[in-house]
């Protein structure tokens, strides 16, 4: 695996013709819009990077982006993979494995989750500041010395200095957050009202079925994390689907891509 990552690392380089990312941009299910912020100096779809894996989920574009946001030189998933997709944990984390290669210094990552904290509401820009894992861990296995220790420590998963930050920025800016713990469930079935109940139980404000993998291989390679869900439904309503999560992300990522901009542009 570690070979895969150089190869593929390696690759992209040349493609990029010396472009140095400082920031990797994960971007979820609807929340591709970002990326119209983005001063593209290049560009690369999944289907021709070697060893990478291919979106195949409605609402992820299939591309890594490179450019200038915030003033900063980022790398940006335009789509990310899933474990319910087919691919293994490892798979799925393999790009953000292969954007610490390429020199990002930090990670944001964004998703599109449902609501289980009864004060949240739709389009709710929640900054996650914990998670509970429920989708098989990626570390699991040999462990890569090269990339990371054995048993890395996951108390600040979501770094305290960038939620900071972020809220500082969203005062000025008069964007509305809420905070709260994540929880990453497998998919693809969205969640029974049980099962809303039991992710509620056991302290969690909102739910999906990816960032969980992405934020621990990142914390193994010693990267700082910061995470924002946007509410695109609630636990309380009737039904949900896929086109619904899309919209109301769509709706939503304007403020987002504020956020995000504005954080860029802080970063010391």
């Amino acid at each position: 695996m570690l070979e895969q990552i150089k190869h593929t690392a390696a690759f992209i380089q040349e493609r990029i013709a010396g472009f140095r990312p400082e920031v990797g941009i994960i971007l979820g299910t609807g929340l591709g819009g970002l990326v119209e912020h983005i001063d593209v100096k290049h560009a690369v779809e999944y289907a021709d990077i070697p060893d990478f894996p291919v979106s195949t989920v409605e609402g992820h574009r299939g591309r890594l982006i490179f450019g200038l946001l915030g003033g900063r030189r980022i790398v940006a998933m335009q789509g990310r993979f899933h474990y319910y997709e087919g691919y293994t944990p490892q798979q799925v984390v393999f790009p953000v494995r292969v954007m610490k290669m390429l020199g990002i210094e930090r990670l944001f990552v964004s998703n599109a989750s449902g609501g289980t904290n009864p004060t949240f509401r739709v389009g709710d820009l929640m900054v996650i500041t914990d998670h509970i894992n429920l989708i098989p861990n990626p570390l699991i296995g040999r462990n890569l010395d090269e990339l990371g220790p054995r048993f890395p420590d996951m108390k600040h998963a979501y770094d305290p200095a960038l939620i900071a930050l972020a809220t500082e920025i969203a005062g000025r800016e008069r964007i509305k957050l809420q905070y709260g713990c994540y929880v990453g469930l497998t998919g693809p079935t969205f969640e029974t009202p049980h099962e809303y109940g039991y992710v509620r139980a056991i302290g969690g404000d909102a739910v999906g079925m990816s960032t969980t993998p992405e934020i621990i291989a990142a914390r193994h390679m010693g990267l700082p994390c910061f995470g924002v869900s946007i509410i695109t439904d609630l636990a309380s309503d009737e039904s949900v689907s896929h086109e619904i999560v899309q919209q109301q992300g769509r709706r939503a990522e304007a403020e987002m891509s504020r956020l995000f901009i504005g954080m860029l542009e802080r970063l010391a």
